[in-house]
């Protein structure tokens, strides 16, 4: 087996990984080291000459050098890390899946004064105030520390260390599987944890903090059949049983009718305010079992678990509920925040193609709201991802895919919770959304699906920005070759233009009677109040089939 050492400059993975090698008999491989190796140069000398995006690409091939995990049940490597080796979500697949992780975990303080006396030079402290600098680094990097399996947190001698690594690896070892962690994180809006493997174990480590005295799942029919048997199987136990309240499948769930059927069901079982549920679901189970736990006894906690992609990467993240009204998507519900959130990467491995597909489209709005990683792997990978090619659970494209998306929307959400920015903050991640609801409401939230829809409304706004000069054209151009490439909003819609205007007008985002666009830019959006009516009709128009008179 590999053993992995992550954690701040100065916390000590190189000498306690160098005497765990020693105590095992094991390879050591310190990974600045390496990339000293293969570079020639010292990697101060990388920061200062080629700075630090070049240093983070021979990384990666330090890091894609070390090939597969062993195996083996006995230690055979140990692996120091360099500080920041895991914020790229490609290194933290490859270090942390079929490899022991550790965080060495220390105070600022303590960590600022071992580099004072160091003599190594770190690029990234050095000619800052270290304290200062350890706990931005801190602050930034913890979420991907603390989804090792192993935290060894103090201050203490080697020895030590190592005797408490020992002891947590015997009970790693005897555990046998073991799922792979790659972010864990708390905020206001809930524990984050995303990963491989990690639905079951996570769920019960979040009803276990709540003290629940059951399980109560809400769920639909397409998500419990694919992932309900082996969950169930986890989560019920004698002192805590399980039940589940069945909604329907898709926005047939976003319905008032439906939220009060499933409320009398709640109180016919006796389920008390302090009982959460486990939302089990997709997009619009999600919204529905939201509002539920928002409404249900005046609010109780719900822990959600997203099944399908485009609930993974965006829907499940930031506590917006809501239902449908035939007039418009979401206009009833509530802000309401889950305890937890739990992506499992692994429960996609069943997702119908089109659902795979039609996620891409909120992708696509997260990659052009300025990620530009995220346009790259979209249109490296992003055919592959809809099409569910083989290769994929072996590699980290769908993990980094998630987590990119997942974490752009806390962090936007965690500055502007309740959308009350008016230029930037949450309204941002609306891109594509007013038409796109519009056409989505105009199908009678039928003939499209979510992701299909902000597609086209994606579409729309290019249009909408090249017309006004928001948006060059060769912003447009790419935006709209990302989309043809994922076979997304390519046909005419057969909707009438009056409809989709008439759906358009009960849009939620209007403040002080005018729609507020958000309009992609050369590298994000703008947010703009005054685009003329006769612009906003002809990019509706653009999406209808041919004959839809204007």
């Amino acid at each position: 087996m590999d053993i992995v050492l992550v954690g701040l400059p100065g916390s000590g993975k190189s000498v306690v990984g160098k005497r765990l090698a020693a105590k095992h008999g094991a390879t050591f491989v310190d990974l600045d080291e390496g990339i000293e190796r293969l570079d020639g140069r010292p990697i101060p000398t990388i920061f200062a000459e080629d700075g630090e995006a070049a240093f983070r690409t021979l990384e990666r091939q330090a890091v894609a050098d070390l090939g597969p995990a062993d195996a083996d049940a006995e230690v055979r490597r140990i692996v120091a890390t360099g500080g920041g080796a895991v914020v790229d979500p490609r290194n933290r697949w490859a270090l942390y899946r079929g490899r022991m992780s550790v965080w060495l975990d220390s105070r600022p303080e303590v960590l600022a004064q071992r580099l004072r006396r160091s003599v190594h030079v770190r690029p990234l402290v050095t000619g800052r105030d270290p304290i200062g600098a350890i706990r931005d680094l801190a602050a930034r990097r913890e979420r991907f520390y603390a989804a090792a399996d192993i935290r060894i947190a103090g201050v203490a001698e080697v020895s030590t260390v190592v005797d408490a690594v020992e002891v947590r690896r015997r009970a790693w070892t005897a555990a046998g599987a073991h799922p792979t962690t790659l972010v864990r994180l708390s905020t206001s809006l809930g524990r984050l944890v995303i990963g491989d493997g990690i639905a079951a174990s996570s769920v019960r480590d979040a009803l276990d903090r709540l003290e629940a005295r059951r399980t109560i799942v809400v769920t639909e029919p397409g998500a419990w059949t694919a992932v309900g048997s082996a969950l169930a199987a986890a989560l019920t136990t004698e002192d805590r049983p399980l039940a589940t309240v069945m909604l329907p499948q898709g926005e047939a769930a976003k319905r008032l009718s439906v939220i009060e059927a499933a409320a009398s069901e709640l109180a016919r079982m006796h389920v008390g305010r302090d009982e959460p549920i486990v939302a089990v679901g997709g997009g619009a189970l999600g919204d529905a079992a939201g509002f539920l736990a928002a409404s249900y006894l005046r609010g109780i906690a719900i822990v959600h678990v997203p099944t399908t992609l485009v609930a993974q990467i965006d829907s499940s993240i930031g506590g917006k509920t809501g239902v449908d009204l035939p007039e418009g998507k979401n206009l009833v519900g509530a802000f309401h925040q889950p305890t937890d959130i739990v992506i499992d990467i692994a429960m996609l491995a069943t997702l119908p193609e089109r659902q795979r597909r039609a996620a891409l489209g909120e992708a696509v709005k997260m990659a052009a709201l300025g990620d530009e990683r995220l346009f790259e792997l979209l249109e490296r990978y992003g055919d592959e991802i809809a099409r569910g090619d083989a290769a994929l659970p072996d590699r980290g494209e769908v993990a980094e895919l998630v987590e990119r998306c997942a974490l752009a929307k806390v962090d936007v959400v965690l500055a502007d919770e309740r959308e009350r920015g008016t230029r930037d903050g949450r309204i941002t991640l609306n891109l594509g959304h007013s038409i796109g609801h519009a056409v989505e409401a105009a199908s009678g939230f039928d003939g499209l699906l979510h992701g299909e829809a902000v597609a086209y409304g994606l579409r729309a706004a290019c249009r909408i920005g090249t017309e006004i000069g928001d948006t060059p054209p060769e912003r447009a151009a790419r935006i709209g070759r990302l989309l043809d490439s994922l076979g997304l909003a390519r046909e005419p819609l057969p909707y009438d233009l009056d409809d989709v205007l008439a759906h358009l007008a009960t849009d939620k985002k209007h403040a002080g009677g005018r729609l507020r666009w958000v309009l992609p830019t050369a590298d994000g959006v703008e947010v703009r109040w005054d685009v003329p009516d006769e612009v906003v009709a002809d990019a509706a128009w653009s999406l209808l089939a041919a004959g839809t008179a204007r």
